[in-house]
């Protein structure tokens, strides 16, 4: 029995695959985020990139570049820049969103404060600039240094359209692509402009990763309602109880009538919530056949991502890409 036989998840195959790759990258990434001036950094960044994680963005750029025949050594160094862009952000969104806890641990404000937390996320943020420099490829600064832009501008929406009961789905769609799927689009485009792949290919590297990182995020909004406590670590509702606008609840708003719309206003606007409303809601949810048409579309981004793989030179990593795609909606089983 081979090792692709033992591991069933995709992302566990691709990092057995990739691990030489991926220990390169960790100690690139633990090198990098060291201060000889303030040790506070150290200890803040170590925190947060001790906690773990599967790695996924930086892994995705390896991925790519493997994939595409690349034989240089800046693949690391950009994959790297990826998880110092996601680290700096989760950083910051701790702050934003007043978090205790993240990856079962508790958070760096937490356990500091917020100035800490914000100012070694700007650190991190300097950081992955140095590191995405050092390739000179003006490519692919354009597309880091866009996606950090990009993943900025939606927290701000996030942060104007929360609590709004107007949100469309648009607009929700714009915050997903700009929190959550513009670095997975980013970290598999670098990889195949990296390897100087033809510009269909590297634009098919780009929707597999804006398509993967969507579904990624709407996954996470079903499983808030419709998922299993024990299998996510997560418990049912945390987003209705953080008055979070999920897709379930913006299609529900969508679909209510006069007296459902004044329950949204007072759970999720004012913010009033009372025993047996976490189950009202699902209930019209439910209801509403919101559940089910957030499932669907989940469904369609997948697709959308192994459409564009089909764009790609056969490849044992485009196989298992295309199975991480499945997997991402598979959770939902």
């Amino acid at each position: 029995m081979g090792l692709d036989d033992t591991i069933r998840k995709p992302h566990e195959r691709l990092a057995a695959l990739l691990s030489n790759e991926m220990v390169a990258v960790d100690g690139l990434i633990r090198s990098r985020m060291t201060s000889e001036y303030a040790p506070r950094i150290d200890e803040v960044a170590a925190h947060l990139v001790g906690a773990g994680g599967k790695r996924l963005r930086p892994m995705l750029t390896i991925a790519a570049a493997r994939m595409c025949g690349y034989d240089g050594p800046y693949h690391i160094n950009l994959a790297a820049t990826v998880e110092f862009i996601h680290t700096a952000t989760l950083l910051h969104d701790d702050v934003v969103d007043e978090s205790g806890q993240r990856r079962g641990r508790p958070t760096a404000n937490l356990l500091w404060d917020n100035k800490s937390s914000v100012l070694v996320g700007d650190y991190l943020f300097a950081r992955s600039f140095q590191l995405m420099v050092e390739p000179g490829n003006l490519q692919v600064l354009d597309i880091l240094s866009n996606a950090a832009a990009v993943i900025a501008e939606g927290e701000v929406l996030q942060l104007t359209a929360a609590r709004d009961l107007s949100t469309t789905e648009d607009v929700y769609l714009k915050v997903v692509r700009g929190k959550t799927a513009a670095l997975f689009a980013a970290a598999t485009e670098v990889g195949g402009v990296i390897a100087d792949m033809p510009e269909e290919q590297v634009r098919a590297l780009y929707t597999y990763g804006d398509a993967l990182g969507v579904s990624f995020q709407i996954v996470d909004d079903l499983l808030d309602v419709a998922g299993d406590a024990k299998s996510t670590g997560k418990n049912i509702g945390d987003d209705f109880r953080e008055r979070k606008l999920t897709l379930p609840i913006i299609k529900t708003v969508a679909r209510a009538d006069a007296e459902e719309r004044a329950f949204w206003q007072r759970t999720i606007e004012k913010g009033d919530q009372r025993e047996g409303d976490l189950e009202h809601a699902l209930a019209l949810m439910d209801r509403h056949g919101a559940i089910a048409d957030t499932r669907t579309e989940a469904l369609a981004w997948a697709a959308r991502a192994k459409e564009a793989l089909t764009h790609l030179p056969a490849h044992e990593i485009r196989d298992m890409l295309n199975d991480l795609a499945d997997y991402v909606v598979a959770r939902l089983n």
